[in-house]
């Protein structure tokens, strides 16, 4: 079976998300675009471990459905996709401890099999920190600690190093993580299998780094609400149980066909900067200004694209072997949104969104799949040139940095009125799509030249 799986979300029960972060939600939104297996998130949080239990019975072994009166509209929406949906329980963990000399901030993402796990999981958690305060609880305990906890509650658990790259909060990071994995998980190292690209990094990224080779590379959108599932995920063709996805994670199969992801641009650490001086630099200006904020004097936030940088071991991210496809895709409301040059939550942005749902299916599968031809005859002009330009990488490219979003566009100023009155004489670029674009391989001369004035790779 073919489907997309998005992991790493969270619920009403994490700060700073949105309300509408319960499981009837969940299903709606994953359903409009077209996932079949969605993440609980915040297991650990015993508020959401007592809801998730009431709303969710048992499907395939290690999956959970919602229950039918808890379904919103009795799934009769018709804009929604309609195939299954499947939970999978999941839970991200904030680890701030000491290691090393050095404050260390890694998140950590778990798949748990059953909620007898997540019961154990959540009574040793509770002996060492409060995890009634956050869904995603902040807790002083050891990367490695972590791993051998969740291992010793149950052997089918699943472990991922969250968004590695993210400056503040991740495994890799450069303001607190660690150089390698192995570093951070110590003597468990062997037990991690996948890592988590995060928002403001891809693939191509990732394969610069030789010590990574090892790992399968997902994608999840870390969704604060539920709109914003699917806005990276992963692609499987295997059967539908707990135990078939973590296995194909776990070994690298084919059946793990890859993943969809953010432009990484768009992603809020890509490039190095101050936003309170509203200072965005490329990782080669940063490192001439010796990372300091030429506004202000202070230290820049140092972005993900330098980060791996100074990791890299290669100067061609091709020389990966079992480079999986991926899917740089930009969401249907933002193509919509700049075609109809209204806010992304414009009443007329939201009621074409749905007609569009409506004529092509899941928003994931008109991103992807749709022919072209069916687009344009659905959609029109304008969002069939949008989607072919979008495959194919034709963008416009804002970065963002120190938390501030950047912005991936597909026309030019005053191109789309150009478009309308001249539509006549534009070729398409056809349905372009080959399994993802390399979309960062321009950077890689970038990464070359910071590498070489750092005075070699990994220093």
């Amino acid at each position: 079976m073919r489907f997309i799986g998005d992991f790493h979300v969270h619920s009403h029960f994490s700060i700073a998300t949105s309300q509408n972060l319960i499981p009837e939600q969940l299903e709606y939104w994953a359903k409009l675009k077209g996932i079949t297996v969605v993440g609980t998130g915040d297991f650990t949080h015993p508020g959401w471990f007592e809801e998730l239990r009431a709303k969710l019975k048992p499907a395939e072994n290690g999956l959970y459905a919602l229950k039918d009166e808890f379904r919103i509209g009795g799934g009769a929406d018709p804009a929604a996709h309609t195939g299954k949906l499947r939970f999978v329980l999941t839970a991200e963990i904030s680890n701030i401890y000491r290691k090393d000399g050095k404050t260390r901030k890694v998140h950590n993402l778990i798949f748990a099999p059953d909620f007898e796990t997540v019961a154990r999981i959540q009574g040793r958690l509770s002996e060492i920190g409060n995890i009634t305060s956050d869904g995603r609880p902040i807790l002083g305990l050891d990367s490695r600690d972590l791993l051998e906890l969740v291992l010793e509650c149950s052997d089918r658990c699943f472990f991922v190093p969250s968004h590695i790259w993210t400056p503040w909060f991740s495994a890799l990071g450069a303001k607190s993580g660690f150089d390698s994995i192995g570093a951070c998980y110590g003597d468990l190292s062997e037990h991690i299998y996948a890592i988590e690209t995060g928002l403001s990094s891809d693939p191509p990224m990732n394969w610069l780094c030789s010590f990574l080779d090892r790992y399968t590379i997902i994608s999840n959108s870390d969704a604060h609400s539920a709109e914003k599932l699917g806005r990276e995920a992963n692609l499987f063709e295997t059967e539908l149980n707990y135990d078939s996805i973590t296995g194909a994670m776990k070994n690298k199969n084919r059946s793990f066909l890859g993943t969809i992801e953010f432009f990484p641009q768009e992603g809020k650490y890509h490039y190095d900067g101050h936003r309170k001086c509203g200072v965005r630099l490329n990782p080669l200006e940063s490192l001439r200004k010796n990372g300091m904020c030429p506004v202000c004097g202070k230290k820049l936030t140092i972005g993900v694209l330098s980060r791996v940088a100074q990791l890299a071991d290669r100067d061609d991210p091709s020389e990966r072997r079992n480079r999986q496809p991926f899917h740089s895709l930009i969401p249907l409301k933002e193509l919509l949104s700049e075609i109809e040059g209204s806010g992304v939550q414009s009443n007329r942005v939201v009621r074409r969104y749905h007609e569009l749902l409506r004529k092509c299916g899941s928003e994931l599968g008109l991103l992807i799949d749709c022919p072209i031809e069916e687009i344009r005859s659905s959609g029109g002009e304008l969002l069939a040139e949008s989607v072919g330009r979008m495959r194919s990488g034709e963008v416009h490219i804002e970065e963002g940095y120190d938390g501030e979003y950047g912005r991936i566009r597909v026309f030019r100023d005053d191109e789309i009125r150009s478009f309308n009155q001249e539509a006549s004489l534009f070729v398409f670029p056809g349905n372009a799509h080959a399994g993802g674009r390399e979309s960062t391989l321009q950077e890689a001369p970038l990464i070359r030249s910071i590498s070489g004035q750092r005075g070699g790779h990994g220093k």
